[in-house]
């Protein structure tokens, strides 16, 4: 049986009435601001306190888009007679986000937890060179990551805290023993 002519434009047409008395669901972004999902993966904030400059992240950067500069410095024994340590000092901790890709390889492989996802999207900038934020910057959006969500309680005890529980027990009750007999 053949088509008859028109039928499709009537179709189009009703689709088109159809949404047209629907209600409008675009958010206006700038009045509004939209509910992002626990741990959405904005902008990458560092906390510079247990960064240790290994240099890690900006190795496996797949984009070289992450630059650190540092310096060692010398630290004083801490006994007498003890020697000297020397520990990386960190100077300059920048990411490019015009070269950035988000694939999250730095912070997975940050062995010291120095960086983190922040929900932050609102950095966008007029003139790209400005978008290579520094460590003061990077900082900033440090206090807007979320915590990590509860551990489940009828989960397991990780190895290691039980290990070092029953290492805890065993040196309380090794030193409870001469002490009761001194007793």
């Amino acid at each position: 049986m053949a088509p008859i002519p028109g039928s499709g434009l009537a179709k189009g047409l009703a689709v088109t009435l159809r949404t047209m008395t629907k209600k409008s669901v675009t958010a206006q972004y700038p009045d509004t601001q939209p509910h992002l999902p626990p741990r959405t993966r904005g902008v990458i904030g560092l906390f510079e306190e247990n960064c240790t400059v290994c240099m890690l992240c900006a190795r496996e950067c797949p984009d070289w888009c992450i630059y650190i500069d540092s310096h060692k410095e010398t630290i004083p024994a801490a006994a007498p007679g003890g020697r000297e340590r020397s520990r990386n000092v960190l100077d300059r901790f920048a990411i490019d986000f015009s070269l950035c890709m988000y694939c999250g390889i730095c912070i997975e492989v940050c062995p010291f937890d120095a960086l983190f996802w922040s929900p932050e999207f609102e950095y966008a900038e007029t003139d790209i060179r400005d978008l290579t934020h520094e460590r003061d910057k990077l900082r900033e959006w440090m206090w807007t990551v979320p915590a990590p969500p509860a551990l489940d309680p009828a989960a397991e005890e990780p190895k290691e805290i039980a290990a070092a529980r029953k290492a805890a027990e065993k040196l309380a009750a090794a030193q409870a023993e001469p002490e009761e007999g001194q007793a």
